[in-house]
């Protein structure tokens, strides 16, 4: 799948309004189809005649109009439930996680399902007729409209449960973690990555706590710079496109920006070698970049990340002094490390026929951890359980991880874990603690 096309379907997912408005429409269609089905005489064929309405008009109206009227009911219940737990979740977990419920399919289908009948009901009693008017019942429709009624009941009953358990922090949790996981299998590589010849593999591009790297912003002596000209998020950049636009010109793109970063009007997003190629590169550069209000997914793997460690930093405040969901969050930091494991995170370097035609400020290993780990132990400063699982999850990460450089990073972690303990654990057991399980972590290569 393309890039652009994985952005665009990751943004249709923040849509709440998308699967209702589908639901709607199908509600609209089918009321449709079943009075045409009636008028035509298709009616006794889709249903045996025991099975269909068979009462006159004056009941088929009340009966649909009970429908109609307690479904937009139970619909406006369903979306003040719904900001509801939104409001609960935005004050506990933080309102970047507010994406994961508006993304839920489970809440939106659940609208759609009682908008969809609401509907439906109203287009088939609108072709109710006395006998005055012409004495026309839709029986099949009106049967319809007590099978869509059952369903909408079993879908109350579901997303009351839904709902409920959705809210549950391990719930968010596991939802978030998923999400990272995906994120990771997608960007990592099962091979080491092609490198140029002065570019080891997982080389760090940022500075010690994974920020950009200021002299990566210096314009190469060769390169004439493209200039950004709107600001925003960069949810997604289409490298490949942009390789091969290179590779058929000649010429050597170096891009100042990854996805996540935020993109200043007026400032150098790339360099362009031969400088006489700048012009021409300006216009795909610009439509390879998408740009938004908020951070995606689909390309920023520290996205996911940054979620689930704000959900842990909220945890560790004074004001909720949970330490428990702290430890869940490193739970999962450790599998995602754990999984990366002989794994390869992409280089700087693209080539095409041999040649590095595209250089990027690539996701890196020491970046990732300090992404993961930084916040989360400087906010569990004092709290002898988060520090001993950090120092458990260290541990068991060196036990399967086998890059020397990997390997320092996480020490390096392990350190000022151990550091920090010595400063604010005031029971000398717990420091104890720490300082056995430092002393126990894996050694050697």
């Amino acid at each position: 799948m393309s890039t652009g096309l994985r952005e665009r379907l990751e943004a249709l997912g923040d849509a709440f309004w998308l699967r209702p408005a589908i639901l709607v429409l199908l509600g609209v269609l089918l009321g449709e189809g079943a009075v045409w089905a009636e008028q035509s005489g298709w009616a006794a064929a889709l249903l045996p005649k025991g099975w269909l309405y068979a009462g006159g008009e004056a009941g088929a109206r009340a009966l649909l109009g009970a429908i109609a009227t307690s479904t937009i009911g139970v619909a406006g219940t369903t979306f003040s439930i719904t900001v509801a737990a939104l409001s609960l979740a935005s004050g506990q977990m933080g309102p970047r996680l507010l994406r994961n419920f508006i993304r839920d399919a489970g809440n939106q289908a659940a609208l759609g399902v009682f908008l969809g009948t609401f509907v439906y009901a109203l287009v088939v009693l609108r072709t109710v007729r006395s006998v005055e008017e012409g004495s026309f019942v839709p029986h099949l429709g009106v049967t319809g409209a007590l099978l869509l009624a059952l369903l909408c009941v079993g879908t109350l009953t579901w997303f009351v449960h839904h709902i409920a358990s959705g809210i549950n922090v391990e719930t968010v949790i596991g939802t978030v973690h998923a999400e990272l996981r995906e994120a990771v299998a997608r960007v990592t590589l099962d091979q080491p990555p092609d490198q140029p010849p002065d570019q080891p593999p997982d080389q760090p591009l940022g500075g010690p706590l994974g920020g950009p790297d200021p002299a990566r912003f210096a314009m190469p002596a060769t390169g004439a710079p493209v200039l950004a000209e709107a600001g925003g998020y960069l949810r997604a950049l289409d490298e490949e496109e942009l390789a091969d636009w290179a590779a058929e010109r000649g010429a050597t793109l170096d891009l100042l920006l990854r996805p996540g970063d935020y993109v200043f009007p007026g400032v150098p997003v790339a360099r362009v070698s031969p400088p006489a190629q700048a012009e021409a590169a300006a216009g795909p550069i610009r439509a390879a970049m998408s740009l938004g209000d908020r951070r995606a997914a689909a390309q920023d793997l520290e996205f996911a990340v940054r979620q689930l460690a704000e959900v842990a930093v909220r945890a560790l405040s004074p004001g909720i002094n949970d330490p428990f969901t702290a430890i869940a969050v490193l739970d999962r930091f450790g599998d995602v490390l754990c999984g990366m494991a002989g794994r390869h995170l992409p280089g700087r370097a693209v080539f095409r026929a041999g040649r590095a035609v595209l250089f990027r400020r690539a996701v890196d290993y020491d970046g990732l951890l300090d992404a993961m780990l930084h916040m989360l132990r400087q906010n569990g400063a004092g709290s002898a359980a988060v520090l001993l699982r950090l120092m458990e999850m260290l541990g068991a990460v060196l036990a399967v991880e086998q890059a020397p450089a990997r390997r320092a990073a996480l020490r390096r972690h392990a350190e000022l874990a151990l550091a920090l303990g010595r400063q604010t654990l005031q029971e000398q057991a717990a420091v104890s603690d720490l300082e056995a399980r430092h002393a126990a972590l894996p050694r050697g290569a």
